[in-house]
């Protein structure tokens, strides 16, 4: 049997226990057909830079999967007529990746770091200070076409 990574994106308007329930249906669909899968980890709902069938967000979940190819096939078709997924990818690979998969690093790495922008550290100094009205100099008005 093949070592394949597939995340899917599932519709904005579904809730996180319907995207569970997506793992699970697809889940024992590759249980029954002979294959098993080792890990499944939820990174959220995120932005998507373009629209997919009219939505700008979608739930996102990978599953490594260790299966037949027939099993990942007949998991893809059923993908494909359920109308809650809006895309998927399989990618064959040649070994899981232990632990946490790069997403879940850089989640916990924004957390540690304070959320989004967060505190970089470092004093940028002072401001400097404003320029008064005297300081600037003075404004003249552009001739007209008939003044000379």
């Amino acid at each position: 049997m093949a070592l394949y990574e597939h995340v899917f994106l599932a519709r904005q308007d579904v809730s996180q226990q319907q995207v569970d329930a997506l793992v699970e249906q697809y889940s024992g669909l590759i249980s029954e057909m002979g294959g098993s899968v080792a890990k499944t980890e939820y990174w959220g709902m995120k932005s998507l830079s373009f629209r997919i069938k009219k939505n700008r967000k979608a739930h996102y979940t990978l599953m490594n999967i260790d299966a037949p190819s027939d099993a990942v096939s007949e998991m893809e078709r059923q993908m494909g007529i359920n109308e809650d997924v809006l895309r998927f990818m399989t990618i064959r690979i040649d070994a899981f990746e232990e632990g946490p998969s790069a997403m879940m690093r850089k989640s916990d790495r924004d957390d540690r770091r304070g959320g989004r922008g967060g505190d970089r550290g470092g004093d940028r100094g002072e401001r400097r200070p404003r320029r008064d009205d005297g300081d600037k100099p003075a404004e003249t008005k552009p001739a007209a076409e008939g003044d000379a």
